[in-house]
Parts: structure tokens; sequence; C-alpha cells
């Protein structure tokens, strides 16, 4: 499979810069996969398309203040020190720009309370940093570093808060689970009244997942690792909704990564924690999900492949093409879609063998 069949066109103006008030006034495009039908909502209505009996699943996890501005000594030259995962104590993996400025052994300070020292270079370009400092870290660092936005992002968030969902309370992400970030807290309570069960579990995005894929083959991409949690207590409540017949339906790639990485078989599922790097495109058979709520993402992206295993790569392309007719907006503060089931084994099986076809005739 080529990293071209996830290509689409889209104008920048629909990328969106500042999130929209209230939180779910976005609009919701409604995909029914098995149907391929598109229907077009606003994400306040999603209570339509939902059962009682039926469980959402989302992803608790808080964005750190993890942008660093220092300056390397002795020279003063501005460096940034993005945060991407504590590896023990005070020694951090991190991405660096410049980059060149930034080898084994240098020294970069953030002010009076705060330096680190790289210690290693990392295999995806990054940085091993080890911090020094007189105090608590995390109250350092919430003095000091920045809330990070998506590079496509220019415009300053006037309310940091924005940028985090409304139930996050795990702190340790690079980047915002952004598919939750169009509910409110009254509109999950009026689902959680009308017999909607609410779950979480804890995903730490890394940069990895949204980092571009540099191969023609998209099998060959490798996914950088990331930490997860999943509690008994959401474990059993998964299963309950299984045997009761329902839906679980995963708010975010990110919910979507977790509970397939964590499935023991099909249907089947436990608390546990630990380090995943799945990488899932078409062909892929999902083992708990059987609903998504998700963002417009971003071409040739790993996020964008997910959706296609899940959907169809080719109901997926003409809906983002929809989308783009429609004016819908995109990516991280754009709007959302709801994909109430996932595409039929059948059809899922006919599209990966014409694909193959197309490109053994290439």
């Amino acid at each position: 499979m080529l990293l071209t069949d996830f290509d689409y066109d889209l104008p920048e103006e629909l990328i969106a810069q500042t999130p929209v008030e209230p939180r779910n006034a976005s609009r919701l495009m409604v995909l029914d996969p098995g149907q391929e039908t598109i229907e077009h909502h606003h994400f306040y209505d999603l209570k339509k398309f939902l059962t009682p009996g039926d469980t959402l699943i989302f992803n608790d996890t808080r964005v750190m203040p993890a942008r660093l501005i220092g300056h390397r000594e002795p020279s003063g030259g501005r460096v940034e020190v993005f945060l991407l995962r504590r590896l023990n104590g005070d020694t951090w993996e991190t991405l660096v720009k410049p980059g060149k400025k930034a080898q084994v052994g240098n020294v970069i300070r953030f002010g009076d309370e705060l330096a680190c020292t790289v210690t290693d270079h990392t295999d995806f370009g990054g940085r091993i940093v080890k911090f020094q400092y007189q105090g608590i870290f995390e109250e350092i660092l919430d003095r000091l570093g920045e809330t990070p936005l998506p590079p496509y992002i220019h415009e300053k968030l006037a309310d940091k808060e924005r940028y985090q969902t409304v139930y996050c309370r795990e702190e340790g992400s690079a980047a915002a689970p952004t598919a939750g970030l169009h509910f409110t807290k009254e509109q999950m309570q009026e689902l959680k009244d009308m017999g909607v069960n609410l779950g979480f579990l804890t995903l730490h995005v890394g940069l990895g997942t949204f980092r571009p894929v540099n191969v023609d083959n998209i099998e060959d991409h490798v996914m950088h690792k990331e930490y997860y949690c999943i509690t008994d207590e959401t474990a059993k409540l998964i299963m309950a909704t299984k045997a009761a017949g329902h839906r679980v339906i995963a708010v975010g790639t990110t919910s979507i990564r977790t509970l397939e990485a964590a499935a023991a078989a099909k249907g089947q599922i436990t608390g546990k924690s630990g380090w995943t790097g799945i990488f899932i495109y078409p062909g892929y058979e999902f083992k708990i999900v059987d609903a998504i709520i998700t963002n417009f993402h971003l071409p040739k992206s790993t996020l964008i492949m997910l959706i296609s295993a899940f959907a169809g790569r080719e109901f997926v392309l003409k809906a983002y093409k929809k989308a783009v007719e429609e004016r819908y907006r995109f990516f991280s503060f754009g709007d959302a879609m709801f994909c109430s089931g996932q595409q039929s084994p059948e059809k899922r099986k006919k599209e990966l063998q014409a694909l193959e076809h197309l490109h053994d005739n290439d």
C-alpha cells in the first residue's frame, strides 16, 4: 500500500486556526460505512446517533506545558526544547531546535531556576537531556513552559485551557487528543443521563503520532511508542457493553489505538498498562472498537490511514472531498466526524484486492 493512496487536496484556508465557541457548536459529519451515506449535523446533535447502553471511551490525558525556550551556554544562542516523555527521574526524551546547536555535553539554560544537559541522541533525531533545578520540577515547568500547539496553527490561543479537554486529568501528553475537544461538561452529563456510559483510559500522546510518513510503502513506517493505561474498571465496562450487544465508541484515534493495542482477542480486553507502537492501516481487523468520533486529519498521515482501515479508504476519501466542498474546518480545532459503524469484511477484502491489483499493474 502506497503513501499516495491516502492523499487528498486541502485548501489551506480550511485549516482551523481558532476553536469555535461553545465547544460543541462545531459541525459533525455522520458516516455510515455500511450504507455509505454521509449526513451533515452539529456536534450537539451527537445524542441522536447514540442509544442507551452505548459506551463512549475518552482519553483523559492532559497536555504538558512541554515547550521550553532557553539559551545555549556559553554562546547565548536561542534554543527550543520540546519535552516528549520522561525516561526516568530528571532524564527526558526531547526534540530540540535547532538540533545542530544541541550536541552531547551542551548545556541549555531556561532562566535562573532550570537548566539541562544534552546526554545523547535518539533514533528519531531527538535528544536525551537531563534537567538540573532547585525545587519541584512540575511547578517550575508550569511557570516556564508553554502549552504546545500544532505547527499548522499560527494564531495565538487566548485561553490555553482551550487546547485541553474538559475531562483531562493525567498530565503527560505532548499534544491534545483533539476529538475530545468538542465535548462540554453539560453534553457529557446529558449523554450520561440518557443512559450512555462514559469510560476513560489514558494514552500520553507523543509527537511521533503526527510525524510525517517518509516512506513510499506505508508498511515500512515505524510508529513512535506511547505510554497507555486502561483500568480494570474501564475494561469491565467495555466487556459488559459488548455482552449486552451495545457499541464501544472510541473518542479519537488515541482511544482507538489504546483499545486495540490492549485487546487480548476479538471482543476481549482486561485492565493493563504499557507502551504501544501499534500502526493501524487498511487490512487491520478491529477487536474492540465498534464506532468512532474523530476530527479530519492531515493528508498522507497515519491518522487518516487508521480511519480508512475502519470505514474504508475510498469512502473516507469521498467523505473528505465532500468536507472540502462543504467548507468543513480541518485538524485540531476543526470539525468532527462520527463513523457509526465500520466497513463490512467483504467490502474491506474487495477494496484491498482492488488496490493490490492496481499497484501490481503500475
